[in-house]
């Protein structure tokens, strides 16, 4: 099921799209979603900072009253996240300045089958990839897509969890069992005890009391968690070597 958001302030508009949208739902009777109609982008990047709304696909006009939508698209972006973004707009004063924020496609009105589906078909084909190599993380101030590999390892603190990437870091209020439901479909990362939680890519060395990142750090255990953790790591280590994972 993928979550549509459509962002225009002439109501009409939002119809055509919505009846777009469902004319390629009966060629592609595999695509299943559901639409969220804004008729601001104020509005839309409302509920994006403040609720942690994250659609899969932003079809977004560019003339509206207020913040128009090149201004919300370059918003998103500055949040970190990389929603695929298609622009439906009447002129063509803005296709240049869409490369800058990666749109997908800048489809000018009035809109025709053949456009919308060719779009269509190109953010399907670029949220297949991306769903599967990235999680969604709600920090303080809006809502993070991560690619996972970019995570060398995680820290419990009481009540919030704090990453470590490999540029910088976030602090997330949440349980360790929580971020480790997130984490653990991805073979690369294994639970050392219940205040770590280790990317496996990044390991320089397992030791008795000690485990070395590859960013520098030292993570100081008790020697009877590195010694099960070492079990999880050298199993990992060799099936990948052996193309089991």
């Amino acid at each position: 099921m993928y979550s549509i958001a459509l962002c225009d302030d002439d109501e009409r508009e939002l119809d055509r799209i919505e009846n777009f949208l469902a004319s390629y739902q009966g060629r592609k009777q595999e695509v299943e979603y559901k639409t969220e109609r804004f008729s601001s982008a104020e509005a839309l990047l409302w509920q994006v900072r403040e609720n942690g709304y994250l659609p899969d696909i932003l079809l977004l006009d560019i003339f509206m009253s207020g913040k128009n939508g090149m201004e919300a698209a370059e918003e998103v972006r500055m949040l970190g996240l990389d929603i695929p973004i298609v622009f439906l707009t009447t002129s063509r004063e803005y296709a240049l300045k869409a490369y800058g924020v990666d749109a997908v496609q800048y489809l000018v009105k009035p809109l025709d089958d053949k456009r919308f589906f060719h779009a269509m078909d190109s953010v399907m084909g670029q949220i297949g990839k991306s769903k599967k190599n990235q999680i969604v993380i709600k920090v303080a101030g809006g809502i993070r897509q991560i690619q996972p590999n970019d995570i060398i390892y995680c820290e419990s603190q009481k009540n919030y969890q704090v990453l470590y990437l490999e540029k910088g870091e976030y602090r997330v209020r949440m349980t360790a069992g929580k971020l480790w439901e997130t984490l653990e479909g991805f073979c690369r990362f294994g639970r050392c005890g219940r205040a770590y939680i280790l990317n496996m890519d990044h390991i320089v060395s397992v030791e008795r009391e000690k485990i070395v990142m590859d960013n520098g750090c030292t993570i100081y255990i008790p020697r009877n968690k590195a010694a099960e953790f070492k079990k999880v790591y050298f199993a990992y280590y060799f099936d990948f070597r052996d193309g089991k994972v």
